[in-house]
């Protein structure tokens, strides 16, 4: 139990930073994966809505992501510790990390991206307007992107680290690599949760529906891909940070255990 609160709290910790850290491109992220959001560059969201902007949904960001991240990471070196095996030992750690978290993904979405017309005052006003079944669309194709990044993620984590020992190189390239595998059940999810604020596509009726929707009036296979460059960058970010930092806690908390 002592090492569950430890990896929970380095990973807390690394997720706070990594998650705060790459916010504006999470925004940026969002507008080119999303055909209804206009594709401004941050230079100009900056001009019109101010610099805080960039962190719009941060808060729920790290309310969501942290408790996420930090869950998968304690539940995934619990079961590799046994099984030795991180591509399984992440998959399923992402996939229960997911289903408890997933309502505040959706809101952290909502909150992010919305308009006038849909206009919320945070995160209860969202939980208070939308019911279960809405804060889950897209869960099952987010349930199986999750738990192959996660998977990907630790699997190519080790590898790199092998490569660029204990560098924000390994984690970032593990980042762009898990993303290149899970990304376009990644883009399903996000067209199920936001399908209300975009009057340009066909209403999804399901994960099913989504997909032959999307191939059919978007163009096939690579509209399954909108918005990757967007992504890599911001997972290479991301995870260059997170692995980072998570590497740094860890090394504090073990020499400070020689110490005492």
């Amino acid at each position: 139990m002592r090492d569950f609160l430890q990896n929970f709290t380095v990973s807390a910790c690394s997720s706070i930073i990594s998650k705060t850290g790459s916010a504006p491109l999470e925004l940026w992220r969002l507008q080119r994966q999303n055909s209804f959001i206009p594709n401004s560059t941050l230079t100009d969201v900056v001009k019109k809505e101010g610099i805080r902007y960039l962190w719009k949904g941060n808060g729920v960001n790290l309310i969501k992501g942290v408790p996420q991240y930090s869950i998968n990471y304690a539940i995934y070196s619990k079961i590799n510790d046994n099984i030795n095996n991180k591509l399984t030992s992440g998959i399923i750690s992402g996939a229960f990390s997911i289903g408890i978290i997933y309502p505040l993904e959706t809101t952290r979405s909502y909150l992010c991206l919305q308009t006038n017309k849909n206009k919320f005052n945070g995160i209860y006003d969202v939980l208070r307007k939308n019911s279960i079944r809405q804060l889950y669309q897209g869960f099952y194709p987010s349930l199986l992107g999750f738990g192959t990044f996660s998977g990907f993620l630790f699997y190519f984590q080790d590898k790199y680290n092998t490569i660029f020992p204990n560098s924000p190189l390994s984690g970032g390239l593990a980042g762009v690599s898990a993303l290149t595998i899970s990304y376009p059940t990644d883009l399903v999810r996000r067209r199920l949760q936001l399908q209300q604020f975009d009057n340009t596509v066909p209403r999804y009726n399901n994960t099913i529906d989504a997909i032959k929707k999307i191939y059919k009036y978007e163009g096939g296979i690579p509209a399954f891909y909108r918005g990757l460059t967007a992504n890599y960058v911001k997972s290479f970010v991301q995870w260059g940070i997170h692995f980072y930092a998570l590497s740094l806690f860890i090394n504090y908390m073990e020499k400070s255990k020689q110490s005492s």
